[in-house]
């Protein structure tokens, strides 16, 4: 009896140890009413969803699954969405030399609207934003080297 309430105990102790705090790694609650849109990438170094629309400042969750078996140090996928007009073959380039911050371009960070990082596989990531309000075709892309090159980006188009 004493090991068993000593393990009810420890178990009790754990469970209250984290009460009141919040995960860093987890992110931020989706907003109520937010439309969920899942999206999955794989080995072929496609996406799933390459056409998206939504309204003038909808509410949306981005859902990315790396359904995919490689490494990540050899297939990660990520996620990135830009303002309307940007260049995401400039975007592409600028991104192959940004290994350490993920693929992601210091320089260009301020084009990014919303992004999922680097996944390896099996992973998901998620990432809650509001549409922009103006109308207008914005374009996504996985950042990870060749992987824009071979058709991994898409259109949001929001009107």
């Amino acid at each position: 009896m004493k090991i068993r309430f000593t393990l009810v105990s420890a178990v009790a102790a754990l469970s209250l140890a984290g009460c009141g705090q919040k995960d860093a790694s987890t992110t931020a609650a989706a907003p109520a009413g937010a439309r969920e849109i899942d999206i999955t990438a794989n080995d072929t170094m496609k996406y799933d969803v390459t056409a998206l629309q939504a309204k003038p400042g909808e509410d949306l969750k981005v859902v990315m699954t790396n359904a995919g078996n490689t490494p990540i140090e050899a297939m990660g996928h990520n996620w990135v969405l830009l303002k309307a007009g940007s260049d995401a073959a400039a975007f592409s380039s600028a991104a192959v030399a940004s290994k350490a911050t993920g693929y992601i371009p210091a320089a260009l960070q301020d084009e990014i609207i919303a992004k999922i990082d680097l996944l390896g596989p099996h992973k998901s990531g998620e990432v809650d934003f509001k549409a922009p309000t103006t109308p207008g075709d914005y374009p996504y892309l996985c950042t990870f080297p060749a992987h824009y090159q071979v058709g991994m980006h898409g259109i949001l188009t929001v009107k």
